[in-house]
């Protein structure tokens, strides 16, 4: 199955202006990202990758860390639309599409290597990962909401888990909290990884369509999937050792520096 990983790019996010050139540890946000799809486009066969972005300074750059580039219309109202701008563009062929959020640098290699692997045998229209969160991870998540609450995104599936629906708000609300802790060191929440395989069909239908109505409330693009009938395959990874959801605010950016001092590099090539 012919796949591209697209990075969408942008320059002028509202919340974290620059985002994609911001250093962590010394290396820009956007180099990480691209890091972990070269492996992935290293280790399968029909895997290509290509950052997709909407202003010179960033296409510079990519120039300059040697990764695939082409400029898409700034006026795209989503990542999503940018992807398929990008497939459009440098690989018509490509049978399946994976969008890698430019702002997940803790994204393993794995867990794109497991939607493109699901994306070849699903039926459903678009795949994407979760994981279960130890309490541990949830209590620091908890705390990190109070001071961003709209960072980071969690998920609620059926029993053949396919996903129910997404939110910026910790779900499910749990009864019998201390029951449950001492039953299990994993608690009953899914945390989303911000990655997407899609079919390449779904994804024009996708952007044909409006935006959903609470796709607006919760700025969650997944939900106009849901809201439109098409269905999505969560697929089941194991925890990484990083709890980090994304790196949304500056705020996100310092700790994900915290995170790469206390726990290392996720990538080899980033230990040298």
């Amino acid at each position: 199955m012919k796949t591209l990983i697209v990075i969408p790019s942008r320059y002028a996010s509202t919340r974290f202006p620059q985002k994609p050139l911001h250093l962590l540890a010394g290396r820009s946000l956007l180099s990480r990202v691209t890091a972990i799809a070269r492996i992935c486009s290293e280790q399968h066969d029909d895997v290509s990758y290509v950052i997709a972005t909407d202003h010179e300074t960033i296409e510079a750059h990519a120039r300059e860390i040697d990764a695939p580039v082409v400029m898409t219309d700034p006026d795209l109202p989503s990542g999503t639309d940018r992807a398929l701008a990008a497939a459009d563009a440098v690989a018509s062929e490509a049978e399946f599409i994976v969008n890698l959020q430019g702002d997940a640098p803790f994204t393993p290699p794995g867990y794109i290597s497991a939607i493109i692997e699901a994306g070849a045998t699903t039926a459903l229209d678009a795949v994407t990962p979760i994981v279960q969160m130890s309490w541990n991870d949830l209590d620091e998540v908890r705390e990190r909401k109070k001071e961003t609450p709209f960072s980071g995104t969690s998920c609620i599936v059926n029993a053949q888990d396919e996903a129910l629906w997404f939110s910026k708000n910790i779900l499910p609300a749990i009864r019998k909290e201390d029951r449950l802790r001492e039953a299990s060191a994993l608690s009953p929440v899914w945390r989303h990884i911000g990655l997407y395989g899609y079919k390449r069909a779904a994804l024009e239908r996708f952007v044909s369509l409006p935006e959903g109505h609470y796709e607006q409330l919760e700025g969650l693009e997944q939900l106009r999937f849901l809201e439109n009938g098409m269905r999505i395959q969560a697929v089941k990874v194991p925890a990484s050792s990083s709890a980090m959801w994304g790196i949304d605010t500056p705020q996100d950016a310092a700790h994900a520096e915290t995170l790469i001092a206390e726990h290392g590099e996720l990538l080899e090539d980033f230990s040298r």
